[in-house]
């Protein structure tokens, strides 16, 4: 019998925001380096230009070959895989502060937000990093294309929704994406 372990198959949904992009991308190339890890990609359509303004889509093409890009709420196809476990886990990283208002109102229209639904109506574990997060200040300070740092105010609405996903079933908020490699330990962990 081999000793040799299957990798942990993750789906990663990745929405339009520059906020932690450069960031996550670079935490998901080191953990796919590693071999442990198969990772399924999609993209909501806004995270497309986004991706193309950081320069990171050649990067995603070598963390994963395969790309989906949203052409609807079911489109490409991966809801249904999701709910059925045939996934670890769903990673949302970033989450826009539109999807999170989407998913903390039940609004399941458009592929990472459809993903998200039947996720949890299958009880499949569900990761999210919010970009729009409580802090001390009110402010976040992120990078931009050119590597200049900006400080954006969060608008209330948006931290009300931020709490709200922190209180779903089901939904582990996280707040950076270095988090992401001790979920996937935690996981390979329990795999063993």
């Amino acid at each position: 019998m081999s000793d040799k372990r299957l990798p942990l198959k993750i789906a990663w949904g990745i929405t339009g925001s520059g906020d932690y992009m450069p960031e996550t991308v670079q935490v998901m190339k080191k953990i796919v380096e590693r071999g442990d890890v198969k990772l399924a990609i999609f993209l909501s359509k806004s995270a497309v230009p986004v991706l193309e303004w950081y320069d990171l889509f050649k990067e995603l093409k070598e963390i994963s070959p395969k790309i989906m890009v949203e052409k609807g709420p079911n489109e490409p196809f991966i809801a249904g895989p999701l709910q059925v476990g045939k996934f670890k886990f769903l990673l949302v990283a970033p989450a826009t502060a539109n999807t999170v208002a989407k998913i903390v109102n039940g609004i399941a229209d458009s592929l990472v937000t459809n993903a998200v639904s039947q996720a949890h109506k299958g009880n499949v574990p569900i990761y999210i990093l919010p970009v729009d997060q409580e802090t001390k200040t009110g402010k976040v300070t992120t990078l931009l294309p050119t590597g200049e740092k900006i400080e954006l105010t969060i608008r209330e609405v948006d931290l009300e929704n931020f709490r709200k996903l922190k209180k779903m079933r089901g939904i582990t908020v996280i707040t950076q994406p270095q988090e992401i490699g001790e979920i996937i330990k935690r996981h390979i962990s329990s795999s063993s």
